[in-house]
């Protein structure tokens, strides 16, 4: 026996907090400080900028339903799009009706997803609420959805799931007990904290760039390096993940979720040199 496979540790919690005959799920928790803390960012960064807050609910409804929207969609049509035949409903809605119905909750999301329909609703909600160059408002999006990207996959790890390859020979690997999915319970790679830390990491730089330089005067510029980082950070960790679903898109060595990390990796660095080349709005805190 060396000393990783001492070292391991087994990740067995409970599926949430008890209040009663009330059970509040960790990742429900996990989803409800995501929005939380990313709207108290808002609030400030709109301070910071002295834009009026009246349009704020606003953002945080579009987002909150393009999130969940988009993550959903983008589980189904690239990992389970046999979904839309076999379980319509279940495909739009947090329930089951085959074989039998039952309250499920917004289970198997995607980030993906996410990530197109949140670009397009807040392009959306920039032109016809804001009235502002639609990067203006996805460099400050980019800032909280970073630390969005920390709770979600701290959620993942409480709900054990998202799971890493078997890594016997690595310490601080994890066991598994309630996911056997994929075979016998060993010492897997923690990747979902390897993804969460990441984007924590992200969030502070970030922030930091946002109230210490001038880039968030650079429009585009921390929309593009969010997106350059935080996807390959994800196509990074995806060779140490078990495979999510039916991998419906593939390219050699490379899985569902590299793949579709590749575009979206492209685009940042476009913006990055976009922005670069765009003056910086004449505006100065007070």
């Amino acid at each position: 026996m060396n000393l990783a496979t001492l070292l391991y540790y087994t990740w067995d919690p409970s599926k949430g907090i008890e209040i009663g005959s009330f059970t509040l799920h960790y990742y429900s928790l996990m989803f409800v400080l995501a929005f939380g803390i990313g709207y108290y960012l808002f609030v400030k960064m709109f301070k910071i900028d002295h834009e009026s807050e009246k349009s704020l609910d606003s953002i945080f409804t579009w987002t909150l339903v393009g999130t969940i929207l988009g993550a959903r969609l983008g589980h189904v049509i690239f990992y389970q799009p046999e979904l839309f035949k076999q379980d319509f409903l279940s495909v739009f809605l947090p329930i089951q009706t085959v074989p039998e119905f039952k309250f499920t909750g917004f289970s198997g999301l995607a980030s993906h997803g996410a990530a197109i329909v949140l670009v397009c609703s807040t392009i959306f909600l920039a032109i016809k609420v804001l009235k502002k160059n639609p990067f203006w408002l996805l460099d400050r999006l980019a800032i909280t959805v970073a630390l969005a990207g920390f709770f979600i996959r701290i959620g993942n790890f409480f709900n054990s799931e998202i799971v890493g390859k078997p890594a016997p020979d690595f310490a601080f690997a994890v066991q598994f007990p309630q996911d056997n999915s994929y075979g016998p319970i060993v010492p897997r790679y923690p990747t979902q904290l390897f993804e969460a830390f990441s984007y924590l990491a992200l969030f502070f730089v970030m922030w930091g760039i946002y109230l210490y330089t001038k880039k968030k005067y650079s429009q585009g510029w921390l929309f593009g390096f969010f997106f350059a980082v935080l996807w390959t950070i994800r196509f990074l960790v995806e060779f140490l993940k078990e495979p999510q679903g039916d991998e419906k898109i593939t390219w050699g060595i490379l899985n569902t979720g590299q793949v579709l990390s590749i575009p979206l990796i492209i685009i940042g660095i476009i913006c990055m040199i976009y922005s670069s080349k765009m003056k910086y709005e004449d505006k100065v805190e007070a």
